[in-house]
């Protein structure tokens, strides 16, 4: 999946048709919601879009999504169908589908004119017709050329006043901050006196540095460069994404690019584990403070709010704030996180929460249970179709809240064989509470290694999260019971020795194999009651009262 967006630039020629080092800058943009905002930024840089769609999937939510506001900014839209060379194509039905969606999104009659290429990206061919044989000689020129020749050339000013929208910002050791986007207007060359824009009016003036192109992948350092190019500059400390960098004697900014609002929210702050500080370097409130301050930078659409204790973190979804996880425990962060809770908005004086469109794609012999776990969320199903290789394609629009711990469950339920994607599809009144669909937890009762003795008997009341020898403590969470509430167990005591001997004493234990979870299974785990440890080693789930009166004075608020 595709998280950050990245340029890339080819100077692309034919001489057939007279096409002669024409640059090309191809932007790979995130088509997952959750990382919407570089969506947004990016398609404030260019002039038109790619829309690949697979041609046995057809258009996925994520393509809606992404699709829906490339045509709100007009942009013209060119259509490829790749992998045409899947055994279970199914090119007629995907154009329809591709045709339902633009009727569905475009802004303007001239939108529903898009030309629509076929190809096989993994061996670089395409073609203008669907091939009979997919397999023959190609390249990516039919591409290329209607990029050139269908696509109209940026509408920019060349000889007016330097002007630049920052759309992204990358960092190194040696220059510091590069502030990155497409010149709308004039020219840009190194020393060129410039006032940064802010989003408050407050206009800081500065000089730039050094001018860098794009080619191929790599940066290039270039004495001058134009309107209609992608430059990253340096010398403007202060830039943030979604200003504006424009020349000192007739400075003008551009319009600022507005973020859709986070859906999601969790607590995420240090460390307070019995093994907190023995597994990575940074650990203490206030270098998790600095951390989150710096990821504003890049990350427009993340929120962070200080309680005092540790942060309330907001982003677009589930996945937005598991990737901020992720990245900040390679970075050797250790800090812990609490159930994701929605965002709600006042709107006429109700109270309302998000929603998302949900789309499931899954085996007919599993659509059952599918469809009563969807149930128990107040999922409103929408949509229901068969699809050519034999799976039921469904749709449902259900509370962003409800979507918590779905997938795990689901892919439990159809043996990992469900395909899940989800839109954001706005705002309806709050609902009432959702009942809990997860069993109790097995909560370790004494700190120290675990045995394989104790594990064994403790394998008869649910399911493990811990192996022989682990490192648990008091209040650390080692299991799934297999019935409502809490077991408290002790996965630490040995076997007790004596002199008698029994015919069953001494037999080898054979442990069923424990569930390592992943992070997002972690997250999707945890009640409110719970949070998760985070280090860069280890990945540990415990109750945030440790201490089981704590757990029964809590309870009883």
């Amino acid at each position: 999946i595709t998280i950050f967006s990245k340029n890339a630039s080819v100077v692309w020629k034919n001489t057939k048709i007279n096409i002669i080092d024409t640059p090309v800058n191809i932007i790979d943009t995130p088509g997952h919601a959750d990382f919407g905002s570089e969506v947004e930024r990016v398609l404030r840089s260019i002039d038109s879009v790619l829309l690949i769609v697979d041609a046995q999937e057809g258009p996925m939510p994520q393509t809606k999504f992404v699709l829906s506001k490339a045509l709100e900014l007009g942009l013209k839209p060119v259509v490829v169908i790749n992998k045409i060379d899947k055994p279970s194509r199914r090119i007629d039905e995907v154009l329809d589908e591709i045709s339902d969606l633009f009727l569905e999104l475009a802004v303007s009659d001239d939108q529903l004119l898009y030309p629509v290429y076929y190809a096989i990206g993994r061996d670089g061919k395409a073609w203008k017709e669907m091939p009979t044989d997919p397999s023959e000689n190609g390249d990516l020129s039919p591409i290329f050329d209607a990029i050139i020749s269908d696509i109209p050339a940026p509408t920019v000013d060349e000889n007016g006043a330097f002007q630049l929208l920052v759309t992204s910002l990358q960092y190194d050791s040696f220059l510091g901050k590069y502030a990155i986007g497409r010149v709308t207007r004039g020219s840009v060359r190194k020393g060129l006196p410039v006032v940064l824009m802010k989003r408050d009016d407050v206009q800081v003036s500065g000089r730039i540095d050094k001018v860098f192109g794009y080619r191929g992948l790599l940066r290039e350092e270039i004495d001058e460069a134009g309107a209609g190019d992608i430059v990253a500059l340096t010398g403007i400390a202060d830039a943030h994404i979604g200003e504006t960098i424009a020349d000192k004697e007739n400075p003008e900014a551009l319009p600022v690019i507005d973020v859709e609002a986070p859906t999601l929210s969790m607590y995420l702050g240090p460390n307070t584990s019995p093994l907190k500080g023995k597994e990575a370097e940074f650990n203490t409130s206030r270098q998790i403070g600095d951390r989150l301050k710096k990821e504003l930078e890049t990350n427009v659409s993340l929120r962070v709010a200080d309680d005092g204790i540790g942060f309330t973190v907001s982003g677009r979804g589930e996945l937005h704030l598991s990737v901020l996880i992720e990245t900040l425990r390679r970075e050797g962060f250790e800090f812990e996180v609490g159930r994701p809770q929605v965002v709600t908005i006042e709107e006429d004086g109700e109270v309302k929460e998000p929603v998302e469109e949900l789309l499931i794609e899954v085996a007919p012999e599993f659509l059952g249970a599918v469809s009563q776990e969807l149930g128990t969320r107040r999922a409103a199903l929408t949509k229901q179709e068969q699809t050519s290789s034999g799976t039921t394609r469904t749709t449902y629009i259900l509370p962003t809240r409800a979507m918590i711990g779905l997938r795990n469950i689901l892919l439990t339920a159809t043996k990992g064989t469900v395909i899940i994607n989800s839109l954001p599809h706005g705002y309806q009144p709050l609902g009432a509470r959702l009942q809990q669909t997860r069993s109790g937890a097995l909560v370790a009762t004494e700190a120290g290694s675990t045995t394989a003795y104790a594990l064994d008997l403790a394998s008869a009341r649910g399911e493990l999260f811990v192996g022989p020898g682990t490192t648990v403590y008091q209040g650390m969470i080692v299991g799934v019971y297999n019935r409502q509430g809490d077991l408290d167990v002790n996965v630490c005591r040995g076997k007790q020795l004596t002199n008698m001997r029994t015919s069953s004493s001494d037999g080898t234990i054979q442990l069923t194999p424990f569930t390592d979870l992943s992070l997002e299974q972690s997250i999707d785990f945890i009640e409110d009651d719970e949070l998760l440890e985070v280090t860069p080693k280890s990945l540990r789930l415990r109750k945030r009262y440790l201490e089981p009166n704590q757990r029964k004075r809590a309870g009883k608020k």
